[in-house]
């Protein structure tokens, strides 16, 4: 091939692979090259095994040379956060408390991209506990900033083309930010969408799993790979799911109608975000409809804060318990507020978010998609933290499908996305939407 084939995204690899122009041998093989070297500056990596993947490679090859069945990711390497369990490689979590943990058996998740054929290449660094403390990894596009987090080596992976799709996860706005600093496609669907059996636990409410890929096709795909129902996890449904791919290749019928609220934190955008955001909304014109500020939406920040503390702090009790030298000057103190919320206060606090989830199911009735900032804007700088979570806050608390696309540029010439929130479980709708809003944008450059 004249391309570098890690330059590839997933999509096009495998229309390469199925017409014979490819191997995935060759594709692992480039994407191996490009980490070594890349990754000495980008440290997007905590363990990686070339043999394990060059031999994988090597096994869809002769699969597919044998001419059986092959699945949607045959032959596509994929890098997973490091709380996802995996039989064959440590599971470390982003902490020197779980160092060498080798877990029993893979993630369900994990099995579901082997059986689709995907490569599985390691482990991606996450921040620690998957929660505020930044680990290594730096932003591929200026070492000098962060990635964002929590799954920073999962973004900064596909941003600096080592792999084509990584999945990361989402409590706060984990896939959605890191995705908006690194300047890929991120995708997180819909609570219950895809099971999070053998994940880490923050907790069990509000953890999500999303995607990253090159394309909105790249991330649609993977999305599908790995959705499913699963029994043992309770916020998995029992439904039928929607065709993401589908949705990521289809024209609108009808122009969409988005919304925009006017939060009182949007005085937190930078003037690139907010400028870039304000000609994002003057191309669309009369399709974006703005709402003023609403209270009881932007009280749901404190409610999300309250339920993720509370619920990691039982979840990891033990752990708090007996490695607490070993937690960051960063996590502590939330450690400790989180502790000291009661019962009565997270009861009440899931009360609120069912409420907001019910605002939410009525509002899509009238539009297509919610308009919104992904970050704040450029990444921070390396060692000044992970960034503001807080334009992913609400449509996480509400199990939303969120997708953010990589189409501003800030003051630094660092990435901005602009994020795109749609109904619950039509997260096909909402990529067909973003499809069309790429459409829009490019059409009046």
């Amino acid at each position: 091939m004249k391309t570098a084939p890690h330059t590839l995204t997933a999509t096009q690899a495998l229309g390469a692979m199925a017409s014979g122009r490819l191997s995935s041998v060759q594709l692992v093989r480039s994407c191996l090259d490009r980490i070594a070297e890349t990754d000495g500056a980008v440290k997007a990596w905590s363990y990686l095994d070339e043999s394990s993947a060059l031999k994988q490679a090597a096994e869809c090859d002769r699969i597919r040379k044998a001419g059986m069945a092959v699945g949607p990711l045959h032959g596509i390497p994929v890098g997973l956060k490091d709380i996802i369990d995996t039989a064959d490689m440590p599971t470390e979590r982003g902490t020197p408390i779980f160092a060498g943990r080798r877990p029993s058996r893979d993630a369900r998740l994990v099995e579901m991209l082997r059986e689709a054929g995907a490569v599985i290449m390691g482990k991606t660094v996450t921040t620690e506990l998957a929660f505020v403390h930044a680990n290594e990894t730096r932003n591929p596009h200026n070492i000098d900033y962060s990635p964002g987090g929590s799954s920073s080596g999962s973004a900064a992976a596909v941003a600096a083309q080592q792999i084509p799709l990584a999945i990361g996860t989402q409590t706060n706005g984990s896939v959605i930010r890191p995705a908006s600093f690194c300047g890929t496609f991120g995708f997180k669907p819909t609570n219950g969408m895809i099971s999070r059996s053998g994940l880490l636990q923050t907790s069990v409410t509000l953890d999500q799993v999303g995607c990253f890929g090159r394309s909105l096709a790249d991330v649609a795909l993977l999305g599908d790979a790995i959705a499913g129902y699963d029994q043992s996890d309770p916020n998995s449904f029992a439904r039928p799911r929607p065709n993401m791919s589908d949705g990521a290749a289809q024209d609108v019928p009808v122009t969409p109608d988005l919304a925009w609220f006017d939060f009182p934190f949007n005085d937190r955008l930078s003037d690139a975000a907010r400028s870039g955001l304000d000609e994002v909304m003057d191309v669309l014109g009369a399709q974006v409809t703005r709402f003023p500020a609403v209270d009881v939406l932007s009280n749901l920040i404190a409610v999300q804060a309250r339920i993720h503390e509370y619920e990691i702090c039982q979840h990891l009790a033990e752990t708090f318990e007996d490695h607490w030298e070993q937690l960051s000057g960063t996590l502590k103190p939330i450690v400790t507020r989180g502790r000291k919320i009661t019962s009565a206060e997270y009861e009440d606090a899931l009360a609120v978010k069912a409420s907001a989830q019910a605002f939410f199911a009525d509002f899509f009735t009238e539009f297509d998609a919610i308009l919104a900032p992904a970050a704040p804007g450029e990444a921070p700088r390396f060692g000044s933290g992970t960034g503001d979570p807080i334009f992913s806050t609400i449509w996480t608390l509400a199990g939303l499908p969120c997708v953010t696309l990589p189409v501003l540029v800030g003051e630094n010439d660092l990435p901005i996305g602009v994020q795109l929130i749609g109904a619950p479980e039509k997260d096909d709708r909402l990529l067909r939407t973003a499809r069309w809003l790429q459409t829009q944008l490019a059409e009046a450059e």
